[in-house]
Order: C-alpha cells, then sequence, then structure tokens
C-alpha cells in the first residue's frame, strides 16, 4: 500500500523493524529535549504529515519496551488519524511512573499502525438476536 507523506522532521521515514512488524515506530521531532514528570502528559509532535486512503485510519499505540521499562505510554490508546486528518501527527504521552522521563529528539516514542476499517448503518430493532452468550459479560465466562 502506499501512503502520501509529508516529513518536516530531521529523521527518517518511519519503517518497519522486521519483514512482519505490523507496527512502525515514531519518533519525536523536537528543538530541545522535554521532560515529562510522574502522572504528566505531553503533547509530542513528530514533524509527520500524513494523507491515508479512504476506509483506512493510522493507530497509535505505545512502545511495549517504554510501558514496561519506563512507565510511558500513549494515553488515548490507541489514537486514531481519520482518513480527512491533514495535520501534524502529534502523540500524547503520559508518564505512569514515579520518575521523570526525558525525551530527546529523535528517540522512538510510539508505534503506528495503519488499518482497514468500515463505517456502520445503524439499524434501530426493538430486539436483538438470541445467542448462548446474551448479556453476560466482564469476565460473565468464567474462563481464566
Amino acid at each position: 500500500m502506499n501512503i502520501k507523506i509529508v516529513n518536516k522532521s530531521k529523521h527518517s521515514l518511519p519503517e518497519y523493524s522486521t519483514a512482519l512488524s505490523a507496527g512502525m515506530d515514531l519518533r519525536a521531532n523536537i528543538d530541545e529535549p522535554i521532560v515529562i514528570k510522574s502522572l504528566e502528559r505531553k503533547l509530542i509532535p513528530t514533524g509527520l504529515f500524513i494523507e491515508l486512503p479512504e476506509g483506512y485510519e493510522a493507530q497509535i499505540r505505545p512502545r511495549s519496551g517504554l510501558a514496561i521499562k519506563k512507565g510511558i505510554t500513549v494515553l488515548n490508546s490507541p489514537g486514531t488519524i481519520d482518513a480527512d486528518y491533514r495535520g501534524e501527527v502529534c502523540i500524547i504521552l503520559i508518564n505512569l511512573s514515579t520518575e521523570d522521563f526525558v525525551i530527546n529528539d529523535g528517540e522512538r516514542i510510539c508505534q503506528m499502525i495503519i488499518s482497514s476499517h468500515a463505517q456502520a448503518e445503524w439499524i434501530e430493532v426493538t430486539e436483538l438476536g438470541e445467542t448462548n452468550r446474551g448479556a453476560g459479560g466482564f469476565g460473565h465466562t468464567g474462563k481464566h
């Protein structure tokens, strides 16, 4: 799939790390380090602008290494970039650790996955079809 991208960052285009990777790492594009204090959130620019095809979205997800090692995650995970958005891709990061976290220019801060989607059309009815599960949820199946 080809996707148009404008790269106003100082870094190379996002790329897949391995042949079977689902996500591409995005990098911070900043002029000076940004400190995220404990429980603080910051909007981090990437310098990237994308034009997704109709029927696709870009999902922004945390990097597992940053999450487990440093407590840094994407606040609205997964974040969604719609096909009609043309602004800069910026990432909302939050520090869930007890220590300050410093983001440096070029640091890999999240991953982006390109995914297809459909738009739903609601059909209002008075009742829904029966299933074995019914309305049971939130651990209702009892399976671990």
